[in-house]
């Protein structure tokens, strides 16, 4: 695994860095050169590849402008061992990787608690994650979480799928990688949804055996 360490040219950057108390590095994967950011209260969020690493440096800046370039933490280690190993098809424990919801609603936090618990090769429906939190009909709100949920991989969002097990698209930290990619690295094979016009069309009834 190659990370990039920043150098600092000047006491006064060394200074910024401890005054953010946020940091982010850049490491290699299976599928790209992946950035993961963090702060005092544990990891902020991980961001998988754009289509070139200068884009997803550009998003790491722009998402975590008082992030600077640094050695990560040993909880950083942690998750980036354990996002390589699932990006590589391998399973990983992150159970123990400190997280930052700071801000987050209540809500949001019990559903990403609840899908970092969905194991590897298995997937649910959003559905599935209200009924789950005993929330019924609260499905909008636990796919809004889905879509703004920032610790890509470490709260594996790409196991939480629309009903039908349709393979919608990533959040946006999400990169160039859909969640059918990744779902089909950890050898799960969600269905295709059916469409509307299958949806409304009605039921053909069976013909009748000729005499």
């Amino acid at each position: 695994m190659h990370l990039v360490a920043p150098v600092l040219c000047s006491s006064s950057g060394g200074w910024r860095e401890m005054m953010s108390g946020q940091g982010f590095a850049i490491f290699d994967s299976a599928v790209g050169r992946c950035g993961i950011a963090w702060g005092h209260l544990g990891i902020l969020g991980v961001q998988l590849p754009e289509p070139r690493e200068l884009e997803t440096r550009r998003r790491m800046y722009r998402v975590y402008p008082d992030a600077r370039e640094q050695r990560p933490t040993p909880n950083v280690e942690i998750a980036i061992e354990g996002i390589v190993a699932l990006l590589r098809g391998g399973d990983a424990d992150m159970s123990d990787v400190t997280l930052d919801f700071s801000g987050m609603p209540n809500f949001t936090r019990r559903v990403y608690q609840y899908i970092r618990a969905i194991p590897r090769g298995e997937t649910r429906t959003y559905d599935d994650v209200a009924n789950a939190l005993r929330v019924h009909g609260a499905v909008h709100s636990v796919a809004q979480a889905v879509a703004r949920n920032p610790f890509t991989i470490i709260v594996p969002c790409h196991r939480v799928l629309e009903a039908g097990n349709y393979a919608d698209k990533m959040a946006p930290n999400g990169g160039t990688i859909s969640k059918r990619r990744l779902l089909t690295i950890e050898g799960a094979h969600p269905t295709v949804s059916k469409t509307l016009f299958e949806v409304l069309l009605p039921p053909v009834a069976p013909s009748r055996p000729h005499n």
